[in-house]
């Protein structure tokens, strides 16, 4: 296994020195190593495992060395957190996690380090999880929580209100701990180019619980499948297909309508929009402010029939007529906090400084998105924040007005409308839903 080791390593320090993303870098280190399936995925897991849980580990850490996690050289820093996820949080034998990591630090930092490294690790071994956590977060306070769940406090403080909010207070337990497990990958079957039963049959998984393009996968490698490399098919969330399908099954598609997707980087939405728009005589514009991003645009709806998509480069704030639009998707820039799941380093990237900024972008492109819209137009406003101040205070600043998404969600997911809460938006919960914690207002423009 010391080859998946070195491949978990170098991913830790790429996301961390270098402002990687683990989700981009892993695929690359694998193949470089050429790790067959099972290698390939114990590397993943202590990669993703360590980042993700960084902030338990490094108050382990601390406590074992009496020092601050932060004054660590990195690689050593890194290194600790991979042989700290090994010991605690996998089946591997403590005198293997000691020495891989000693091994690790000796080769990037020399002797020193490396016996400095081993002391730390042997500490850690002393203690089984548990008890380390009822050292480094005792009780039931936020402090106590976000080190017990490894998330930075002011995101505990957010994600609280934001459950309190929608009826849920009490369950921030459940939430952080569904964050902590890796969210399995689902497919979406685009309409009219792949068939979910058929994918399903195809990938040995199962169909969706909400979605009724979502297939859920075991296990394997997507890229693999002729539907995924042809663009009939797509990895995406099933808390997104029922985001942006909403916005198509809100009402009847009229023939000839035209649709906009905003913010359409990197194309799920405007894939699955795309598909539909295709089926009935519509046409989408996606438009991406990022050239390299509306490249993969481009790639994402590959499989659409030509004349359904055009993809266009521009902001968004001051694009297009006034009034052009019947149907609009504003998935907004976003802290993605709803989407911890999948992005095991995205929790450390952001501060509560940022939200201040991100909301300014999202007020700006709703005005935008409320000049483009036409006369009796429908609006999906998105996000994979829960965060009140992205989402529900977004949308009360609105000129338009709001109607009960739960009705065209529930026509979507074969469910009631009182199966989404009260209203009038849907809050989808990773703990409660099994998907990203997405937000979907629809707001419409009087006739």
């Amino acid at each position: 296994m010391s080859a998946a080791r070195d491949v978990a390593y170098r991913c830790v320090m790429a996301v961390t020195d270098d402002d990687a993303y683990a989700n981009l870098v892993m695929p690359g280190l694998i193949d470089q190593a050429r790790l067959d399936g099972r290698d390939a995925a114990f590397a993943t897991e202590l990669a993703y495992g360590a980042l993700r849980m960084r902030g338990l580990y490094d108050a382990i850490i601390g406590k074992a060395s009496k020092r601050d996690p932060e004054s660590l050289d990195p690689e050593v820093r890194a290194a600790l957190w991979i042989g700290a996820h090994q010991v605690l949080a996998m089946r591997v034998p403590p005198h293997a996690a000691v020495s891989e990591t000693v091994d690790t630090v000796r080769r990037e930092r020399g002797q020193g380090a490396a016996k400095f490294a081993n002391a730390i690790m042997r500490r850690v071994t002393e203690k089984t999880a548990d008890a380390w956590l009822a050292v480094v977060a005792p009780g039931t306070s936020r402090a106590s929580a976000a080190i017990r769940f490894s998330h930075p406090e002011w995101v505990v403080a957010e994600l609280e209100k934001s459950l309190a909010a929608d009826g849920r207070a009490g369950e921030i337990g459940a939430l952080l701990e569904a964050d902590n497990t890796a969210a399995r990958v689902t497919l979406a079957a685009r309409p009219g180019l792949a068939d979910r039963d058929e994918l399903a049959r195809e990938t040995g998984g199962e169909p969706g619980r909400w979605s009724p393009w979502a297939v859920g996968l075991a296990s394997g490698r997507p890229g693999d499948l002729a539907s995924v490399a042809e663009g009939r098919a797509a990895v995406q969330d099933e808390g997104s297909q029922v985001a942006a399908g909403a916005l198509a099954t809100a009402r009847d598609v009229v023939a000839g309508e035209r649709w906009l997707d905003m913010c359409a980087g990197p194309g799920g939405k405007a894939a699955l929009l795309g598909a539909i728009a295709a089926q009935s005589g519509t046409h989408l514009d996606a438009l991406e402010l990022h050239p390299h991003r509306a490249g993969l645009v481009k790639n994402s709806v590959r499989a659409v029939p030509e004349g359904a998509v055009s993809v266009h480069v521009g902001d968004a704030r001051g694009w297009g007529q006034d009034g052009a639009y019947q149907r609009i998707v504003l998935d907004a820039p976003c802290s993605g906090i709803g989407a911890l799941r999948r992005r095991p380093e995205s929790r450390w990237r952001r501060g509560p400084e940022d939200l201040t900024e991100l909301v300014t972008l999202q007020r700006e492109l709703l005005a935008s998105a409320e000049r483009l819209l036409a006369p009796g137009g429908l609006l999906a406003y998105i996000t994979c924040s829960p965060v009140v101040a992205e989402t529900r205070d977004v949308v009360a600043g609105s000129t338009l007005r709001q109607i009960d998404a739960r009705a065209a969600v529930a026509t979507l997911t074969g469910t009631e409308p009182s199966d989404w809460g009260t209203g009038p938006h849907v809050q989808m919960w990773p703990h409660a839903h099994g998907t990203d914690a997405m937000f979907v207002a629809l707001l419409e423009r009087p006739s």
